[in-house]
């Protein structure tokens, strides 16, 4: 027989060979589902990290708009400028950017870098959270006066504000505290990013809202159209670092580029109830010695209003804890095999088709269920200091001889230029020089 004659079926056999060895890989490589072989639930899928490169123009960009707004609302003090600013935030940040990340939703990933080893904070997102912090240090909320697309699309829709009533809005104003607190608390215990996961814009700026999205976003908007940026004002987390940081800024928006005149003019000019007006020189003043007791009485109920909020924490951990995904397990499990639901769900019968055992799985959603108590307790403790630093504030006697912008809860968005005739003859001036 000939080499060629002996070449086929030597080739044949090869080829059999082969596809009897790839039969056996494919077997191992990509086995049948085994629904028997142990369930584990699925680990929470974050969205994938940008291009760097598109990562490092956003931190450009982002420092680029700081510095254009800070010069806008300080120097130049044109309220035009920041509302064209505005528009621009809205349009990149926003609709171009899809509005993520932003350093309101970085505060989740700060907190996963600190709280998990093994998760690195990128640096573009440590830039993206710290630039706005360090820019309200040397200049005020300037962030927040045209570049977050949160707050910007916001602005867009204040047409006729009116004033909420101040003891409601420093009730409200606890909750920003609440949600920055149970936030972090979340990306702690495992339970997910929930700034992301009700962020009410986000849906807008990527055109693919869900229909719970667009009322929840929606009805902001229209409420913005009378009570100016509620999410800002009553929600947003980070607005709480950024105003902690603007009490220590060095540069801050003032009202009049000159010496305050108080003809009230700029009185009814802030939408956000953040001007502080002059105390009433005809009113007659407590003893100092009245004023000193009352400061000393609430620096002494400090404690307990920490002690307060940390029991009332600690029992609202129970609850808290239903955000995690096992202890809603565990939970449906235990009420299953109690006889409380007749209603199998389709999760609870995947986890039972496999090896894990339900006592293992309990046991963990006690964990989690422990340590979210410890962290809701420490919640409490801190909301309970913030009201009694919050009542302390409202106890100090303070006198004021012109009308101020309040550092904390300044915006820098320059409507009160406007209203300040202090201005409109600095603007003269210029324009009188700029035709000679």
């Amino acid at each position: 027989m000939c080499r060629s004659s002996l070449a086929i079926p030597f080739g044949m056999f090869i080829v059999i060979a082969l596809g009897a060895l790839s039969n056996v890989v494919a077997v191992n490589r990509f086995p049948r589902p085994e629904f028997q072989g142990g369930y584990e639930q699925p680990p929470t899928v974050f969205p994938a990290a940008r291009p760097e490169l598109f990562g490092y123009m956003d931190i450009a960009v982002l420092a680029g708009a700081l510095c254009l707004a800070a010069w806008l609302a300080l120097k130049k003090r044109s309220r035009k400028g920041v509302f064209l600013l505005t528009v621009g935030a809205v349009a990149y940040f926003g609709f171009f950017r899809k509005g993520c990340i932003c350093p309101v939703g970085s505060i989740q990933n700060v907190s996963l870098a600190l709280f998990d080893s093994s998760f690195a904070l990128p640096i573009a997102v440590g830039l993206i959270f710290g630039l706005p912090l360090v820019f309200s240090l040397f200049f005020g909320r300037v962030f927040c006066s045209s570049v977050c697309p949160l707050g910007a699309i916001q602005d867009l829709f204040v047409l006729n504000p009116v004033k909420v009533p101040r003891l409601m809005s420093s009730v409200l104003g606890l909750l920003p505290h609440l949600y920055l607190g149970a936030a972090i608390l979340f990306v702690a215990t495992g339970a997910g990013f929930v700034v992301c996961r009700f962020d009410p814009f986000v849906g807008f700026f990527r055109l693919n809202a869900p229909v719970g999205m667009i009322f929840w976003g929606g009805g902001l908007l229209l409420l913005g159209m009378f009570v100016a940026r509620p999410y800002c004002r009553f929600l947003c987390p980070l607005g709480v670092l950024l105003g902690w940081s603007s009490l220590l800024s060095r540069r801050h928006v003032t009202i009049t580029p000159d010496t305050c005149i108080n003809c009230r003019l700029c009185e009814d000019a802030c939408p956000f109830d953040a001007i502080r007006v002059p105390t009433d020189p005809g009113q007659a003043q407590e003893p100092r010695s009245r004023s000193v007791r009352r400061v000393l009485l609430h620096s002494a109920l400090l404690p307990l209003w920490m002690l307060l909020g940390g029991l009332g924490g600690y029992f609202a951990g129970d609850a808290l804890s239903l955000a995690h995904h096992r202890v809603r397990l565990a939970e449906r499990i235990l009420d299953e095999e109690a006889g409380g639901s007749d209603n199998v769900s389709l999760e609870s019968r995947t986890f039972r088709a496999g090896t894990v055992p339900v006592p293992s799985l309990v046991q963990q959603a006690q964990a989690i269920r422990k340590t979210t108590k410890k962290g809701s307790a420490l919640l409490g403790i801190y909301l309970g200091l913030v009201i009694g630093l919050g009542i302390l504030r409202f106890s100090l006697q303070r006198k004021r001889t012109e009308y101020t912008a309040d550092t904390q809860h300044c915006l820098s968005c320059g409507r009160c230029f406007q209203a300040c005739p202090q201005e409109h003859r600095r603007l003269a001036n210029i324009s009188k020089k700029g035709t000679e």
